[in-house]
Order: C-alpha cells, then sequence, then structure tokens
C-alpha cells in the first residue's frame, strides 16, 4: 500500500513537478525522490559547461578529422628532429632551384633562426627572440613558391600555400582570412601542435595591396581590409579556426591555434614597383656628379634595390611591412639559368619527361640544339622558368600520344622536330 501511494505521488526533487503534470520522473532509491527528464538535461548541459577547454578542443578536432575522412592514428611523439644549418638548406635548395643565390640565402638564414627560437631554453635574463616573417619580391616565374615548398621539405613540417586573391573581409564574398590556418590544419591532420610549427606561404600578397591613397573613398574589401586582418596572424596570437571553412559551417565549433610559432613566407610579383625604385634611387642624387654611384642601373636589376619605403609606395600597409622584417628579392631569370632549370636540378624538366618515357621502355634524347631552341622561346615570350613547361608540354605532346603504341624503343628530339610541334599548336599565335 505504501508503495502505491509513492507511486501515485512521486515527483521532482528540482522543479517540484510530478506525473500527473505530463513530466517523466526518474525515481530515486531514496523514498519520495526523483528527477524529471527536462531537470536532468539542465543538469547534463551545466556539467558540460564545467568541463575544460582542452576537452572540448580535442572533441572538435576528433570531428573535424572524422569529417574529413581521414584517421589518426596515436603514437608517440616523436623527438624533434636537428635543425639543418643555413649552409645545408642552401645546399638543399640548390639540387632544386637555379640561380637566385642571395634569395636562397637570406631564407636559409631566416628559417634556421625561426627554428632555432622555438628550440630555445627558458632564458632567466627575459630575453625572448621575435618571430622574422619573409617577403619575396620578384617576376613571376622566378622560383617563389618552389623555394618555400623546397624549405618546407627539408626541415619536414607542415606547410600550404594560401592565395591572397581570394581573401576579403568577413562579410563579403569570398575567403575568410583564417582560411590560411584551415588549409594548414588539414595538412597537418588536424594535429594542433604539428600546426603550430609549420610554414605558410602566402601568395600573389601584391593583389591585396591598397586601390588608393584615400582609402575611404571605396571600401577596399580585398585590399587595406584583408591586410589588416592578416595582422594579427603575422604577429602572433590566439585565432579561433573553422576547420571545415567559416561560411559555409557557421555553426561548427573552433579550433583554437597560437600563430606566434607559424613561418608566414609572403611571395608576389609587384608589377610595375621598378618605377617605384627608379623614383627613389634618381632623387637620392643631386647635382652634376658623375661618380659611379650615378651610374644608370640597368632595368632588369631595379628589383635587387627594392627596400620597406618601395613596398609602402606600392601599397601596403606599414603596419604589415613591419611584420614582414625580411626582405628579398629574386631576379629574373637569364638564358644560361634557364638552360639549367632544364636538365640540372633533381626534378628538371628534361629528367621527368625521360623518367615518363622510360616507364614505357623507350630511350628518350634531348640534342642540345634543342634544349637552346626552347629556352630561346621561353625568352622570346618572357614566360620565365613556368613557361618552360609548357613549351616543352606542348612539343612532347604527339611523341607522349604515339610512343606507346609504336613499339619503338628510342626517341630523339630535334630543334627542327621542336619548331615543327610548336608551328603545329600554333603556339606562337597563341602565345603572342
Amino acid at each position: 500500500m505504501a508503495k502505491k501511494q509513492q507511486t501515485n505521488h512521486l515527483h521532482c526533487s528540482f522543479c517540484g513537478r510530478t506525473e500527473r503534470d505530463g513530466a517523466t520522473i526518474l525515481p530515486s532509491p531514496a523514498e519520495d525522490a526523483g528527477i524529471c527528464l527536462d531537470c536532468l538535461e539542465t543538469a547534463a548541459s551545466m556539467l558540460g559547461m564545467i568541463d575544460t577547454g582542452e576537452d572540448e578542443q580535442a572533441a572538435t578536432v576528433a570531428r573535424a578529422r572524422a569529417a574529413s575522412g581521414k584517421t589518426h592514428k596515436s603514437k608517440a611523439p616523436a623527438e624533434h628532429k636537428e635543425i639543418p644549418k643555413p649552409h645545408e638548406i642552401k645546399q638543399f635548395l640548390d639540387q632544386y632551384i637555379i640561380g637566385q643565390d642571395q634569395a636562397k640565402k637570406y631564407l636559409s638564414v631566416a628559417v634556421y633562426n625561426h627554428y632555432k627560437r622555438l628550440d630555445q631554453p627558458a632564458d632567466a635574463e627575459g630575453v625572448e627572440i621575435e618571430k622574422s616573417n619573409i617577403i619575396m619580391v620578384g617576376p613571376t616565374g622566378t622560383g617563389k613558391t618552389l623555394i618555400a615548398r623546397t624549405i618546407a621539405r627539408i626541415l619536414d613540417v607542415p606547410f600550404t600555400i594560401v592565395d591572397a586573391t581570394v581573401l576579403t573581409q568577413a562579410g563579403y564574398v569570398g575567403e575568410d582570412i583564417e582560411s590560411l590556418l584551415t588549409r594548414l590544419l588539414q595538412v597537418a591532420d588536424y594535429d594542433v601542435q604539428r600546426a603550430q610549427r609549420g610554414i605558410v606561404f602566402i601568395d600573389e600578397i601584391d593583389k591585396i595591396a591598397r586601390k588608393g591613397d584615400n582609402p575611404s573613398i571605396t571600401r577596399d574589401v580585398g585590399g587595406e581590409g584583408v591586410q589588416q586582418g592578416l595582422l594579427k596572424l603575422l604577429e602572433g596570437s590566439v585565432v579561433n579556426v573553422p576547420p571545415q571553412g567559416g561560411r559555409k559551417h557557421p555553426e561548427q565549433p573552433m579550433i583554437a591555434v597560437d600563430t606566434k610559432d607559424i613561418l608566414f613566407i609572403c611571395g608576389g610579383a609587384f608589377e610595375g614597383i621598378e618605377q617605384a625604385i627608379a623614383h627613389r634611387l634618381n632623387s637620392s642624387f643631386v647635382g652634376f656628379s658623375t661618380d659611379a654611384a650615378t651610374r644608370r642601373i640597368e632595368r632588369d636589376r631595379f628589383m635587387s634595390h627594392v627596400a620597406p619605403q618601395d613596398l609602402r609606395t606600392f601599397g601596403l600597409i606599414p603596419e604589415i611591412i613591419g611584420r614582414l622584417p625580411i626582405l628579398t628579392h629574386l631576379l629574373p631569370l637569364d638564358r644560361d639559368a634557364l638552360r639549367r632549370i632544364l636538365t640540372e636540378p633533381k626534378n628538371a624538366i628534361v629528367r621527368q619527361y625521360i623518367k615518363l618515357f622510360a616507364m614505357d621502355g623507350v630511350t628518350l634524347t634531348f640534342e642540345p640544339e634543342a634544349l637552346d631552341f626552347i629556352v630561346d622561346k621561353a625568352i622570346e615570350f618572357k614566360l620565365g622558368a613556368r613557361g618552360l613547361r609548357s613549351i616543352v608540354e606542348t612539343i612532347m605532346m604527339n611523341p607522349m600520344y604515339d610512343m606507346p603504341s609504336t613499339g619503338s624503343k628510342e626517341f630523339v628530339v630535334t630543334a627542327d622536330f621542336c619548331a615543327k610541334q610548336l608551328e603545329e599548336a600554333h603556339f606562337d599565335a597563341a602565345a603572342v
């Protein structure tokens, strides 16, 4: 009789509701005590708020990794490999990049100091080494992206390339600034600690230059606004990063990434900056002096005199220039450099095609005159090193189509063959 009376009067000990009010009550071993489902959900929510941020971060990372289709195998943290010396970094770069010795030297020292800074022990004197991001200025096809990618290879760190032209201020069509770190997280398999030691190469940084001296006339959402947004990333701060992109999944939880140890390398062609350099150099000479300092500087060598004030004249804001303290340049490639690019690097273009044909049992040979012809065409149309591959691809298209079926074991590329193939493909007309 007592149990029946207890069941009839079972109520929630928190809100006081009974089963007669439509509440589902979970009874307790204690007499005349229980909790309804609504109060149980409220308690569970409160306990989740008390949980540590690390657990929530780990859960977010796990969900992001699952959404990307990647599996993460738990393993003991690997011991950090010894940092290669600047000479060793440059020697490695020399195997893949022809010329640009000054740029390779600058980046070798900058990268060595950066990762040495990450491993610095605690200093009793309070000396803290600040991060030195890098900006490379040079014409297209001179090796800016290749240098950054090769450095990331020797260091074995996460590396991603981001095109600055797609970045806009938050709320406008395009990608948010945080998408830079989203891609770095994806490359690092959402290992936050590993991503925080990675390298981000921001290409086409010159395309976000300020469009005019007076930014108040129009809203420059893809220029100065993006530069302002990049400041916190370059300087070093904790940024909440959407693991799958912020605009397609606005409800997703964020992953906190500290950018103070991420090395940012920026690159851009800065088309037309030679005029600013020439104006600055000429304005520094006054009078009728004819000493060596006043001699005319070759137009192709203007880039070697680039300075931070030239970047400001071009349209970069002073704040972002200050956060890119290492400024280096890449010179246009001359004929000798282009000729060496075809054959000398480990992944030289000619070597790649020789290997492709060898996989079909065909021995491919390029005559020296054919290589000279290809270089001449690249110079004629100002295509740079990137254009060498397009020329060779056009020349080798028909052989790559025919040779696997002919059963031939040898093929020789001559200058006359190159000229004929380019003529048939109307390459001259397309290049013009």
